[in-house]
């Protein structure tokens, strides 16, 4: 079934080349739309199961074309599997737009190891933007490329675990502290009707992402990641291997269900809100998913129910070299294409829109709708805000751990971070075991690496 899907896969992306090609050659791009007009292609990342997402139309984008009437912006908006496909179709085809969403590595990594965004040091050094941003947001080591390919929007936490204790009191239970607890809460909750953790497991990244990094940090400790990347260790060494068992042990022990494999990342918002289970593992940005939408005044979790939640992160494993820690990673940001010119009438007019969207006023917006938690601007006063409670609560995160180690998509190329993602889907149908595992992700490592 994976090799009918990854060939499906590849007829899409093939597609989509044939039909970038096709339009190259049927309509030449022009840079201008009228007399002293800049146009830009925009790329953008748009999830609009957010609250306030569609809002974001007029106030970020409809709010600098009115300000920048001698821009004119021609943007695209996709989410998920679609926006990576359509960003390697376009990498491919050598028509990449004037500006990319894009990760500061892991998911973009094509975008970085080819080298198809612009070094921006060098107009973040001219703007004295380092002033105004903290100082990891602008470690060009922390990027793909090992320079800065993009300018962060956010800190982000790709491991949160949230609580509903409106799920928990009907139980008779309490927030579990240990995964002893956790597991003791199965049989329970499952008697009153109950899952124990939701989670949108269909999409393979989503494991990877927002549970298995921080467990394989747990089990490898700070740095394990490099010791694999230095040759110290490998893949197949206990520490890694112990990480699978654990996921494994999540399925065994009825913690995670099978069925969470088959949850899109669409609907399990929609199930912990609706008291379906007693907590949810995603990332910190989830939060926005559950706030009140601005244009509707309706929230997913009103602010009065929000009192009743928590967020946190994976309660404590016995065995594990550390505990209290998250995976954390600079977030997202705005990227802008290589082949545009230096000096040029568009390389002005893009990192103008670029320095908007990864600015104050936007940082300020997302922030108050939910869209980020930790802003990378340095100049924002986040007690300022009168924010719904989940949002207090997403901000005081880092009270909650101690430790911060890799998201593997952000350390590792996607030829290693693929079949580790694939693998865990296959430890949770049964169809492969942790040392099998280990052993395929420790091949598809030693090839990358002889490639480069």
């Amino acid at each position: 079934m994976q090799r009918i899907c990854r060939i499906i896969a590849r007829a899409l992306v093939f597609g989509a080349i044939v039909s970038i090609a096709f339009l190259g050659c049927s309509k030449k791009t022009t840079s201008t739309s009228g007399e002293g007009v800049t146009e830009l292609r925009v790329l953008n990342y748009l999830d609009m199961t957010g609250a306030n997402t569609a809002n974001e139309i007029e106030e970020v984008w409809g709010t600098f074309e009115k300000a920048n009437p001698d821009i004119k912006i021609v943007r695209e908006d996709l989410y998920n599997d679609p926006y990576h496909n359509k960003v390697e179709a376009y990498a491919a085809a050598n028509q990449l737009p004037d500006l990319i969403y894009a990760w500061p590595s892991g998911r973009s990594t094509t975008l970085h190891t080819q080298r198809l965004l612009k070094d921006l040091g060098p107009l973040i050094q001219k703007d004295g933007l380092a002033a105004v941003m903290a100082p990891a947001a602008l470690d060009p080591n922390a990027q793909g490329a090992g320079y800065l390919g993009i300018l962060p929007r956010a800190m982000t936490s790709s491991h949160v675990f949230y609580i509903n204790n409106e799920v928990l009191r009907d139980a008779g239970l309490s927030p579990a502290k240990t995964y002893a607890e956790l597991k003791a809460q199965v049989p329970v909750l499952r008697a009153k009707g109950y899952d124990t953790v939701l989670m949108a497991n269909q999409d393979t990244w989503v494991m990877q992402s927002c549970l298995f990094s921080a467990i394989a940090g747990r089990f490898g400790g700070e740095g394990w990641e490099q010791r694999i990347l230095s040759g110290q260790a490998k893949f197949t060494d206990n520490d890694f291997v112990s990480a699978l068992n654990f996921i494994k042990t999540l399925y065994d022990d009825g913690v995670i269900s099978q069925a969470t494999i088959t949850t899109d990342y669409g609907s399990v918002i929609g199930q912990f809100a609706t008291n379906k289970g007693a907590y949810l593992i995603d990332g910190d940005w989830r939060i926005g998913a559950f706030l009140t939408d601005q244009s509707t005044g309706q929230a997913l979790i009103s602010p009065d129910r929000q009192q009743n939640f928590q967020v946190s992160v994976f309660p404590d494993i016995e065995g594990a070299k550390i505990n209290k820690s998250t995976s954390g990673v600079l977030g997202t940001g705005f990227g802008m294409s290589a082949a545009i010119p230096a000096g040029s009438a568009k390389e002005e007019a893009a990192w103008r829109l670029l320095k908007w969207l990864s600015g104050k006023e936007v940082q300020s917006w997302m922030l108050r709708s939910g869209g980020i938690t930790t802003p990378a601007r340095t100049d924002i006063d986040v007690s300022s805000f009168n924010l719904e409670p989940l949002q207090k609560a997403g901000s005081a995160l880092a009270t909650q751990y101690s430790i911060t180690t890799v998201v593997i998509d952000a350390a590792f190329h996607s030829d290693v971070h693929t079949p580790i993602n694939d693998g865990l889907q296959e430890i949770g149908i049964g169809s492969r075991t942790p040392a099998q595992v280990a052993q395929n992700v420790q091949r598809a490592y030693d090839a990358w690496k002889a490639s480069q």
